[in-house]
């Protein structure tokens, strides 16, 4: 038996950094989604200490309505662009 430790895992040695920027110009709305989703998260904590007499339960329903309503959105748009071609056309950087 002969195993080989020679395999390159090239999507392994990519740091972080290179990661996300190959990923956005593979999928222009994953920057939109993380942007989203870090809003969304730092309204709901501002909220979350803002609150008044509204109780958690409450507090969390409405976080998560308005998380999967960006999440449909964003979908949504994806859904139009890449259906229609714009990416195509040049709107959205590929040509």
């Amino acid at each position: 038996m002969s195993t080989n430790t020679d395999v390159s895992l090239s999507s392994y040695d990519e740091d972080q950094g290179s990661k996300l920027i190959r990923k956005a110009k593979e999928a222009p709305f994953v920057p939109v989604g993380m942007a989203g989703f870090a809003a969304i998260v730092a309204y709901g904590l501002y909220k979350l200490k803002n609150r008044g007499n509204t109780k958690m339960s409450i507090h969390l329903i409405h976080m998560r309505v308005a998380a999967q309503g960006f999440v449909v959105g964003a979908m949504t748009l994806a859904l139009f662009f890449s259906r229609y071609g714009l990416f195509h056309v040049g709107i959205l950087g590929k040509t």
